[in-house]
């Protein structure tokens, strides 16, 4: 079992505290999958501690019962753990909470490693995602959670590829993954009438953004959607 931080409001943490040394290096996964995401990658950094955090509604930590911000849940490890500075890589919705700590808490950020998102708060306007968007409004309405899943597999191989030219390892890790997401935090609730708690994003990080000092490298697949029209690629680097 995962280590837990017990927060205040009732609920935990998960994290995963891997390897030794003075240089920490924190991972936060994409939306929908976990701590696993990362496993391939735990061996490629020695010499340094790996801190990898199950977000809330996510793997082995609390579903969000009330507002909270991804932001600040990172930072409750932090301190726990008495980190003071790391190096922060996030992918989609763990790359726009990477951006948000170095914007709320640029003294806890040696850099910053971010893809597939720039903000926590991301505009999307690419027709292919919004097409899957709707697709998950749709199966939530109609309860429908393997249409929820296909629906998410779409942005594995993303709007240039199939399915058969990706991994069958990769495809296999995001299916238990998201399959493990829905069973734990989205579909209790969505059985009881009551809507999934989403995180509040951090104010103003679009503008406030542009004046991150930590050294950044921002990534953009090749095979993925086009951007969400809040990139990092505003980012100071």
């Amino acid at each position: 079992m995962l280590p837990r931080l017990h927060l205040p409001d009732g609920q935990h943490l998960a994290y995963l505290d891997d390897g030794e040394g003075p240089d920490v290096l924190v991972l936060l996964h994409g939306g929908g999958l976990d701590h696993r995401m990362w496993q391939s990658q735990l061996g490629a950094f020695p010499g340094w501690r790996v801190i990898a955090p199950d977000a809330r509604g996510h793997g082995d930590s609390s579903t969000p019962s009330s507002p909270y911000r991804l932001v600040d849940d990172v930072v409750a490890i932090l301190d726990a753990l008495e980190l003071v500075r790391v190096v922060v890589v996030g992918l989609s919705m763990g790359a726009g909470t990477a951006v948000d700590l170095a914007v709320e808490r640029p003294d806890r950020v040696r850099g910053l490693v971010v893809s597939g998102t720039g903000t926590s708060a991301p505009d999307f306007r690419d027709p292919w995602v919004l097409d899957i968007f709707a697709t998950w409004q749709r199966a939530v309405e109609e309860q429908d959670p393997e249409a929820w899943i296909e629906g998410f597999a779409r942005f594995v191989p993303g709007p240039h590829r199939g399915p058969g030219e990706v991994d069958p390892d990769v495809l296999a890790a995001n299916d238990a993954m998201v399959r493990h997401t829905l069973a734990t935090h989205i579909l209790p609730r969505i059985t009881e009438g009551r809507a999934p708690v989403q995180p509040s994003p951090v104010v103003d990080v679009n503008q406030r953004r542009r004046h991150v000092e930590a050294p950044v490298l921002a990534i953009t697949g090749g095979g993925d959607a086009d951007g969400s029209g809040s990139g990092s690629e505003e980012i100071n680097t």
